[in-house]
């Protein structure tokens, strides 16, 4: 396919509107050349021959006539072996490898491989020749860590397929062909370790959605006894600036009862990102003696970065927390601060002219945060197998009024409500959870007739005589 071009004929802020000469796609990834940079951009409207795209870099220096390449792809991740312990911004490129490259000031238009192609991994092959498989089937496995990582048939490769050769065991990169597969239609498609998914369409390569019950136990006595989390649930920690939303955050990510803890900092400060980052590797899995960093994945997207890459921050990371569901393994996703996320959807509403919303927020943001809360859920794989991924995010409301929209929007779709308190931390009760304003829908660690019984005992101790 013919990739279309087109030229910049407007710019505001970090929407840029270009006129195109060819048919484009919503949510197509395109590419604006200026001053020798290829700037990675959005379409998020079209209109006639004109299209408007969001730019995940500063626009300073783009100038109306600069050439726009569309790449006919929508915005993806690459998924496969090499994930786990690394540290990548909103669209999935490994920070440590771009400050070795540029320095510790990125430059606009870098854009690395999110995998390693250089790392060797120990393949071991499942599946034999002659297999008839389906997308999400298991190919091979790699070890990652304390994890056996599962190869399996891009999610993209729709239909039956009959595996006509597979690679012997042995060490590969995760570019190299590993197995060729033939359709219905006779086409052979080569496959790799990896493979890319767009970031956001969820991943539905499951047999069945199951009812979040088992509960997630975060060694935080309130949390676990009276606001339970159930794995593949929902839940949100609003409260005001100060009051330890992302310290409890961090504790509940070391200590959960989960596989895999991804942090995506959307438009977190960049002091408390740093935090992050210096103390992980520091500190040791209880479950492995090894560190803690062997089994996160931290997405880092700073309030200074431009504003359109905090949107794609969040769906990279709960696409990426997906890719482990679908491998039998539990995920913990952790937004810090989906407020932000917001007000960067706001000053793009703005700038889109579109009719305002309560607070200036657009008309749609409910359905935006509750597709995006809806990604979470326990699943029941193919093979018998469950997974599951669940979603906790923070919430900054200014002034810690919880009647704010995106609170407002967050509450109605989560399972879970944990509200801090100004006055408790003041009084540096931690975590400031108030017990009387938070909820929860699902059961936690306690035994439901241990509680009946403890209500009569206590019902009790009222009476005379």
């Amino acid at each position: 396919m013919t990739s279309t071009a087109g030229k910049v004929t407007g710019v505001n802020g970090n929407m840029v509107t270009v006129r195109v000469d060819g048919a484009v796609s919503m949510n197509e990834v395109a590419y604006i050349v200026t001053g020798g940079k290829r700037l990675k951009a959005e379409v998020i409207r079209i209109g006639g021959d004109h299209v408007q795209t969001q730019v995940f870099e500063m626009t300073k220096g783009i100038r109306v006539g600069d050439p726009v390449e569309f790449s006919n792809e929508m915005l993806a991740v690459e998924l496969g072996p090499g994930l786990l312990g690394k540290i990548y911004d909103g669209l999935q490129n490994p920070l440590p490898e771009v400050a070795a490259q540029t320095g510790y000031f990125l430059e606009p238009g870098i854009y690395l491989d999110a995998l390693s192609r250089e790392t060797l991994w120990d393949w071991t092959p499942v599946a034999k020749p002659g297999d008839e498989l389906e997308r999400a089937d298991l190919l091979g496995t790699v070890p990652e860590n304390s994890f056996v990582h599962q190869v399996m048939v891009p999610f993209n490769l729709y239909g039956n397929c009959k595996l006509k050769s597979i690679k012997p065991a042995g060490k590969y990169h995760v570019a190299d062909e590993m197995a060729v597969l033939t359709d219905a239609e006779g086409k052979d498609h080569s496959v790799s370790m990896m493979f890319e998914w767009p970031v956001k369409r969820a991943i539905d390569c499951y047999a069945e959605r199951l009812k979040p019950v088992e509960p997630m136990v975060t060694k935080t006595r309130i949390i676990d006894t009276f606001f339970p989390v159930a794995k593949g649930g929902t839940y949100c920690i609003p409260g005001p600036f100060g009051a330890g939303k992302t310290v409890l955050q961090q504790v509940t990510s070391r200590n959960a009862d989960v596989d895999i803890v991804i942090i995506a900092a959307c438009g977190e400060r960049a002091g408390e990102v740093v935090e992050t980052l210096k103390e992980f590797p520091e500190l040791i899995d209880p479950k492995t003696g090894k560190s803690l960093m062997e089994r996160t994945i931290i997405v880092c997207n700073t309030s200074s970065m431009p504003v359109a890459a905090r949107e794609a921050s969040v769906y990279t990371a709960v696409t990426m927390a997906e890719y482990y569901r679908q491998m039998g393994l539990d995920v913990l996703l952790l937004a810090d601060s989906t407020s932000r996320w917001a007000q960067a959807m706001r000053e793009m509403s703005g700038r889109l002219e579109e009719i305002p919303g309560e607070e200036a927020f657009p008309a749609y943001l409910e359905s935006v945060i509750a597709s995006f809360y809806e990604r979470a859920g326990i699943v029941r794989l193919k093979d018998g197998r469950k997974g599951s991924v669940t979603i906790g995010g923070t919430v900054s409301p200014a002034g810690g009024n919880f009647e704010e929209p995106v609170t407002q929007a967050t509450l109605k779709v989560v399972g879970a409500f944990h509200g801090l308190s100004r006055e408790r931390s003041d009084a540096r009760k931690y975590p400031a959870i108030h017990p009387l304003e938070s909820w929860s829908k699902y059961n936690g660690v306690l035994d439901p007739a241990q509680v009946a019984w403890a209500h009569h005992f206590l019902s009790r101790g009222a009476e005379v005589g």
